[in-house]
C-alpha cells in the first residue's frame, strides 16, 4: 500500500508527531528456590486475586508471575513502571524465593507438578481461566507453557492518525484508514521480524529438565545439566518454542478477513479460541475480554509484539534502548513499501526459525521473496534503509541505528552471545541463579516506602499493585 510512506509522513507530520505514541510492557516471569528450582508455592496473596490485580497477576502457571504496565506517552516513563513493579514483585514474594530472568525455564520438576495457575472458581471468568489453562496444558505440555517472554504494546497517538488521515487523499473511513495503518505495520512486522530476534535473542540455555526437543537443538554442555548454543539466539522463537500445533496463516489484508480466518481455525477445531493463535505480533482490540467481537466492532487499538526475549542483563527484562529500537523501527514498518510475493507468510516463519537457532552463522541464509540472501547482506540492507528514512523525517535516532548496525556486524554484541560467554564460565543454572539474586538485592535497595508515601502515582500504584497488604 503507498498510502503510508516515508514522503507522505514528511509532507505531514511533524518528527514529534510521528515519534508520539502510547507505550505498554508486559513481562513473565517464574519464580525460583535459592537452587534454581521451580517454586511451586502458591501466587503470593499478597498481590490478591489474579483476575483483579491491574498490575500483577500470573500467566499459565501458579508460578509465573506476570507484570502488567499502565500505557504510558513515554518510553521512559513505561520503563520506569516496569521497573517500580519488579521491584514490587522482587520485595514481595518470599525472602527465599526470586525472579528467574530468562525466557527459557530454571529447573523443572516432573510435568504433573508444574502448577497450572488455580482462579477463584465461584466466578465465570474464574472458571474460564483455569478450565482453559488445564486444555493447553494437554495439547502443548506444561514444560513449553513456562516460556516466558516480554510483550511490547504500542499505538500511535490519535492526533497522529487524524492528521495523516485529513492529510492525505484516500477513500477510507477513519476507522477504516486507522486499521489499515496497523495491518501494514502487522505485515510488514510478520516479514522483517527475523531482524528483532537476531537483535534481542537471549534464550540461549535451558536446563536438562527442559524438552527433549528443545536440547538436541543446543550444541554445548556446561558441566552441570545445563545445555547451551552457540549458534543461535532464541530457542524460544525457535522450532521448539510454544507454537500453534501447526503454522496458521490468517490474512492480514482486513480486520474482516483476518477474524473472518480466525473463526475458521477455531470451527476446525485448530484453536480453542482467538487467544490461542500465537502469532508474534498481535492486532490488540478496545475489550481484550472479548477480542473477536471488539475488533469488529472497534477495530485496532494498538499492536502486540510478542517476538522479545527476556534480557538477562536488564532487571526489567528489555532495555530502554531496545525499546527505543523497536519504537524506530515500528515507523520504518509503516513506511517500508510491501513487495508482490505471495508466500510472504510463510517465508517470515522459515526465517524467523532459522535466525533463532542458526542467527550467529555469519553465512546463514535466508529467504527474501523467494530468493536466497546472506543474513548479514539483508540485515545491513535494512539499517540503511532505516538511515535513509531516519534523514528524511529528521528524527535524530542516529545512535541507535548504529547500536543494531554494530550488533549485525558483530554478533558478539548481542545479548544472546553475551549470555553465552556467561554460561560458558558459570554454567547456566548458576548464572541465572546469580542474576535473580542480584536483582532481588537491587529492588530490596530501590524500594524507599517513606518516599513511595509522599508520591501519589507510586504511592497509587504501590497499593493497587498489593490490595493483600492494604485490605
Amino acid at each position: 500500500m503507498t498510502l503510508f510512506t516515508t514522503k507522505t509522513l514528511q509532507k505531514t507530520l511533524t518528527p514529534q508527531e510521528i515519534l508520539a505514541g502510547n507505550f505498554g510492557l508486559e513481562k513473565e516471569g517464574l519464580r525460583i528456590t535459592k537452587e534454581g528450582k521451580l517454586a511451586t508455592t502458591p501466587h503470593p496473596q499478597i498481590f490478591g486475586k489474579k483476575l483483579e490485580n491491574p498490575y500483577i497477576t500470573t500467566d499459565f502457571s501458579e508460578s509465573q508471575v506476570e507484570i502488567v504496565t499502565p500505557t504510558y506517552d513515554t518510553i521512559d516513563k513505561a520503563y520506569y513502571n516496569i521497573s517500580f513493579l519488579v521491584d514490587i514483585v522482587n520485595t514481595n514474594i518470599p525472602d527465599d524465593e526470586y525472579i528467574w530472568n530468562n525466557s527459557l525455564p530454571c529447573i523443572l520438576p516432573p510435568p504433573e507438578e508444574i502448577p497450572i495457575a488455580k482462579y477463584d472458581k465461584t466466578n465465570k471468568a474464574g472458571k474460564q481461566a483455569e478450565e482453559y489453562r488445564k486444555q493447553l496444558s494437554k495439547k502443548y505440555g506444561t514444560k513449553k507453557q513456562l516460556i516466558s517472554g516480554i510483550h511490547y504494546n504500542f499505538s500511535f497517538k490519535e492526533e497522529t492518525i487524524e492528521k495523516l488521515y485529513k492529510n492525505t487523499t484516500h477513500n477510507y473511513t477513519y476507522r477504516e484508514f486507522k486499521d489499515q495503518l496497523y495491518l501494514k505495520i502487522t505485515r510488514n512486522y510478520l516479514r522483517y521480524r527475523w531482524l528483532i530476534i537476531y537483535l534481542t535473542g537471549c534464550s540461549v540455555g535451558a536446563h536438562k529438565t527442559f524438552t527433549k526437543q528443545c536440547l538436541s537443538l543446543l550444541d554445548k554442555e556446561d558441566g552441570n545439566d545445563g545445555y547451551y548454543s552457540t549458534k543461535g539466539p532464541s530457542f524460544r522463537n525457535g522450532t521448539s518454542g510454544y507454537k500453534n500445533i501447526e503454522h496458521l496463516y490468517p490474512r492480514y489484508d482486513t480486520v474482516k478477513n483476518f477474524l473472518d480466518d480466525v473463526n475458521r481455525f477455531i470451527d476446525k477445531g485448530k484453536l480453542s479460541e482467538a487467544k490461542e493463535l500465537y502469532t508474534q505480533i498481535r492486532l490488540k482490540p478496545k475489550d481484550k475480554n472479548n477480542m473477536i467481537q471488539s475488533l469488529r466492532n472497534d477495530g485496532i487499538l494498538y499492536i502486540e509484539i510478542r517476538t522479545v526475549d527476556i534480557n538477562s542483563f536488564d532487571k526489567c527484562g528489555i532495555s530502554k534502548k531496545d525499546m527505543q529500537f523497536l519504537h524506530l523501527f515500528i515507523i520504518y514498518l509503516l513506511t517500508k513499501e510491501e513487495p508482490e510475493y505471495d508466500n510472504w507468510q510463510e517465508e517470515g516463519v522459515y526465517n524467523e526459525e532459522k535466525i533463532a537457532e542458526q542467527g550467529y552463522n555469519p553465512h546463514t541464509i535466508l529467504l527474501k521473496n523467494g530468493q536466497e540472501t546472506n543474513l548479514k547482506d539483508w540485515g545491513q540492507e535494512i539499517i540503511n534503509e532505516i538511515k535513509e528514512m531516519n534523514k528524511e523525517l529528521n528524527l535524530q535516532k542516529e545512535e541507535l541505528i548504529n547500536r543494531a548496525e554494530e550488533k549485525i556486524k558483530d554478533s558478539s554484541k548481542t545479548h544472546g552471545k553475551e549470555l553465552v560467554n556467561i554460561i560458558q564460565n558459570k554454567g547456566f543454572i548458576n548464572s541465572q541463579i546469580s542474576i535473580a539474586k542480584n536483582n532481588k538485592e537491587t529492588s530490596i535497595d530501590m524500594i524507599d516506602e517513606e518516599y513511595i508515601r509522599n508520591n501519589e502515582n507510586l504511592k497509587e500504584t504501590y497499593i493497587k499493585a498489593l490490595p493483600g497488604r492494604f485490605k
